[in-house]
């Protein structure tokens, strides 16, 4: 009997969408079909196919209001953000427009005696594995370098957006990508892992927790295959003294609560100079009892259902068991009534946090954030250390100077100064710690996905 994977909506708790698992045999099959059509793809001009990779991203906007509507039903994101085509764009556009010379060959000599040169070539046929919670735009930033580089891509999209990856997988055979040079799997784990482990992709990308991502290096363990993985995050804020306190309550609100808090990047706990810090409470409970939650295909929806009730059930945990603990929640749940017990879920302020608590120390992924008073930087730069993430940091000054010192002795992927949640396509996307390893986006993804080979000639003298 086939096997499926079913997507319940956590708008209604209904079946969403539903989908045959492939088969061991036939996954292998379409990996066999990738590493054999990668070849004829790398040898087309770069110019060609960065033009048919574009043609794909304009097919997919021109699926627009059909993906709005679609990202609703599965994750409960609101229609009122319109999706993540502006931000699709801006990487893929980027990245276009970058690759000539990011896969230009490195020139060491080209004399009389020698042609000494360095080149890059693709990895042959790439996994990534993509996250829910942004289908379309974390997919992008490994799918776009990886086939303009010459590799064939195979996408195993999150159970939780599978229209995702077909809508993915559309539009790039609309824009003249050949089919088996970009496929969309159904995959189970344990397929998932076992073709990894049978070597046969030249790179695995993967986005989502840090037990998937264990689960990823287990599997690659001994194959050599190269990983890159973004994992779990726990992002801070920092409120400095002299921080504009008006833009500082609303970017690290809308950082902390967009998408329900479910953001790779959203901010997790905030740490407020001490002389800033009633004023910045009393301003983001007035931001947060703004939020209207509920129906996420109403259009005055701010805050939607979270992706699945498990999560909204976590964070509920989290919030209790600080409450239990000593931390003070700012905001009545009876001021959200949507809040059904299930995956809707309130949004939560808490002040009276501790480090000994998980709230501040473990990825919520969800509405909820704590707030902490701190004496000055020093003290801000070792509560924000003290975390077993580092994907970004989030610091609201009028001193770029200042900014620039604190995020040199932050452990972090990105150091923000003034705004959050933001991935720039010219910057390196990357974390450390438990957040992973690897680079994503700027001229240094195109190293990501291909590598190096050297070419030293020696030309006959006559």
């Amino acid at each position: 009997m086939t096997q499926t994977i079913r997507l319940i909506s956590p708008v209604d708790g209904a079946v969403f969408a539903e989908r045959p698992l492939l088969s061991g045999e036939e996954a292998r099959a379409a990996v066999t079909r990738a590493r054999a059509a990668q070849p004829a793809w790398a040898r087309r001009p770069l110019a060609e196919r960065i033009a048919r990779v574009r043609a794909g991203i304009e097919a997919l906007n021109a699926m627009q209001d059909r993906i709005v509507a679609e990202l609703a039903g599965q994750i409960g994101r609101p229609v009122r953000y319109g999706g993540e085509l502006s931000g699709v764009n801006e990487r893929a556009d980027y990245m276009a427009r970058i690759a000539s010379e990011a896969l230009a060959p490195t020139e060491i000599e080209d004399s009389d005696r020698f042609r000494r040169e360095i080149r890059r070539d693709p990895l042959g046929v790439v996994l990534v594995v993509a996250p829910w919670n942004y289908p379309y735009l974390t997919a992008i930033n490994t799918i776009v370098p990886a086939l303009i580089a010459g590799n064939a891509v195979v996408l195993k999209h999150a159970s939780q957006t599978l229209l995702a990856g077909e809508r993915l997988a559309e539009a790039m055979a609309w824009g003249g990508v050949p089919a088996d040079v970009f496929q969309n799997l159904v995959l189970d784990h344990p397929t998932t892992e076992a073709l990894i482990a049978e070597r046969r992709f030249g790179f695995v990308n993967f986005t989502g927790s840090v037990r998937g991502g264990r689960a990823i290096e287990r599997a690659a363990a001994g194959t050599f295959t190269a990983i890159g993985l973004e994992l779990g995050g726990k992002d801070p804020g920092y409120v400095r003294a002299d921080a504009d306190l008006d833009a500082a309550v609303e970017g690290l609100m809308d950082g902390a609560m967009f998408n329900s808090g479910q953001c790779c990047c959203g901010i997790e706990r905030i740490y407020v100079h001490a002389s800033l810090f009633d004023a910045f409470v009393r301003r983001a409970v007035d931001w947060v009892l703004r939020q209207r939650l509920g129906d996420p295909y109403e259009p005055g929806t701010t805050l939607g259902p979270m992706a699945q009730r498990r999560f909204a059930d976590a964070v509920r945990g989290q919030i209790a068991e600080a409450v239990a603990q000593g931390a003070r929640p700012l905001i009545d749940p009876a001021a959200f009534p949507q809040d059904d017990g299930g995956a809707y879920l309130a949004p939560q302020l808490l002040v009276g946090v501790t480090h000994d608590m998980r709230v501040m120390r473990e990825e919520s992924f969800g509405p909820v954030v704590g707030i902490m008073p701190v004496r000055d930087d020093d003290e801000a730069v070792a509560l924000m250390n003290d975390c077993d993430y580092g994907l970004t940091a989030s610091i609201w000054t009028a001193d770029a100077d200042a900014a620039m010192a604190i995020g040199a002795r932050l452990e972090t992927g990105t150091v923000f100064m003034n705004r959050c949640d933001y991935l720039d396509p010219a910057l390196c996307w990357t974390g450390c710690k438990d957040t992973g390893r690897g680079a994503a986006l700027s001229g240094l993804g195109y190293l990501a996905v291909t590598r190096p080979k050297s070419y030293h000639l020696r030309k006959v003298q006559k």
